[in-house]
């Protein structure tokens, strides 16, 4: 019979868990049955709190990566909010998006060796409104609300200034994984500089 590991509520456990073997094993290995085990329950316990292994993934990258609520609130700031210009703005989510991509891309990479499980796992968190798109959406809204604002040239294209910074701070994050940190620049000197060349685009 399968105990409680501590008192932590059994939501919490259960999101320790997640975090924990989706971190050392991979998504595509961190099933509902094996975080049900790690944290003590039942994976019936688990269909109690989280609708699937996809919420918890969310969950997860949202409340347990350190950069994802710094960059989430950047994103949705207007312009003024934070009393920075823009360039400033794009510089501090560039070090978010940078941190927060190095942070993640371990866990989701082995979901693309098994083309069924990454379907799945693209309809489920679909089916939560999230995925890897809601960055860019908020990212190209910030930007929009900053041409409305006149802080932007008047030919700026939000939408195409955000992919370029943030395909920026995905590929450093590939090339810190794939090849290692001395082929990437330390993300305090990296993000002043995409973001000034991403501001030197729309100003």
């Amino acid at each position: 019979m399968l105990t409680p590991k501590s008192s932590r509520p059994t939501p919490e456990r259960l999101l320790d868990a997640a975090e924990k073997l989706m971190r050392t094993v991979g998504l595509a290995s961190a099933t509902t049955k094996a975080i049900a085990k790690e944290a003590g329950c039942s994976e019936a316990a688990l269909y109690k709190y989280f609708a699937n292994k996809e919420e918890l993934f969310v969950r997860v990258l949202m409340e347990r990566t350190p950069n994802a609520g710094p960059l989430m609130a950047a994103l949705q700031a207007g312009p003024g909010d934070l009393d920075v210009g823009v360039e400033e703005a794009l510089a501090d989510i560039a070090r978010h998006a940078s941190l927060f991509y190095a942070d993640a891309m371990p866990m989701a990479a082995s979901l693309f060796a098994d083309p069924a499980l990454l379907t799945r796992h693209r309809e489920g968190v679909q089916e939560l409104g999230a995925g890897p798109h809601v960055v860019l959406d908020a990212l190209a809204a910030r930007l929009r609300r900053e041409l409305d604002a006149g802080r932007l040239g008047p030919d700026a294209d939000p939408r195409t200034a955000a992919a370029l910074l943030l395909g920026a701070c995905f590929q450093r994050a590939f090339f810190l994984h794939f090849s290692g940190a001395h082929v990437v620049q330390p993300v305090e000197q990296f993000a002043p500089a995409v973001a000034r060349s991403v501001w030197a685009a729309i100003r």
